[in-house]
């Protein structure tokens, strides 16, 4: 099935990585809309919005969605958890899928990580290391946070006991801790590793992205997808039948 598709956010390597896989798939680009452009034109001729742009604009995104009665395919990251919690409020109304990551490589990387925090006890202490190009403005990345997901909630942790960074004398590590970590550098696309050390081992889960191409194929097929869908938050993990 054909989609006419409005892509928020046109203008950035995101959306334009879109646009292109889009146009290979037999869709149409109904909707260009960067700063500035009327976003509520654009998606009323179109049958579903994918968003990769600024955190500050999502509100915008999906309330302009919810009133139209559009579907939502959201990538974009930066969110504190309190304006997530919100949005995610908002986004209910109608069929959406928000994902920190939308390859199927890193959905894979997330559900072992998952089994991992599962079976392992305390002491395997966990880390998350993340590596982005310089340009890249939020840290952590969202599919950092989709990892630490993955290890908080097996093991009955809370984003409180996340650690972004360690300096000066924070003193010896705590079982519950898990720690965070950014780096930034060059025209790194993504590198993202979930971290299990013991005393005596160690168990790393590692996914390296290459491509924009593996976030913009995941992304497309999220919007053939969630086109049709009852009203609800889906993730990513739905569309790719992981669950």
């Amino acid at each position: 099935m054909s989609l006419k598709i409005c892509i928020n956010g046109f203008k950035g390597r995101m959306g334009n990585a879109i646009a292109e896989t889009a146009s290979e798939a037999g869709h149409e680009i109904s909707g260009k809309v960067d700063i500035g452009d009327n976003l509520e034109e654009a998606l009323g001729s179109s049958d579903v919005v994918i968003d990769f742009s600024f955190h500050n604009v999502t509100r915008t995104v999906f309330e302009t969605a919810v009133k139209l009665g559009k579907p939502i395919v959201c990538g974009t990251t930066g969110h504190t958890q309190e304006d997530r919690n919100e949005l995610l409020k908002i986004a209910e109304a109608v069929p959406t899928v928000w994902a920190g990551n939308f390859s199927i490589g890193v959905n894979l990387l997330c559900y072992l990580t998952e089994r991992a925090a599962e079976i392992l006890p305390l002491s395997y202490n966990a880390e998350v290391v993340e590596m982005h190009h310089r340009m890249k403005k939020d840290a952590p990345s969202g599919t950092a946070l989709m990892l630490a997901e993955s290890i908080l909630g097996p093991r009955n942790l809370s984003y409180d006991d996340l650690r972004h960074g360690r300096e000066g004398v924070p003193g010896e590590r705590g079982e519950r801790e898990v720690g965070m970590h950014s780096l930034r550098g060059g025209d790194v696309v993504g590198d993202h590793t979930a971290i299990f050390a013991d005393i005596g081992e160690r168990i790393e889960l590692t996914h390296k992205a290459s491509n924009r191409t593996i976030f913009s194929r995941g992304a497309v097929r999220a919007a053939e997808w969630i086109v049709g869908k009852s009203p609800g938050i889906y993730s990513i993990r739905d569309v790719l039948g992981l669950k």
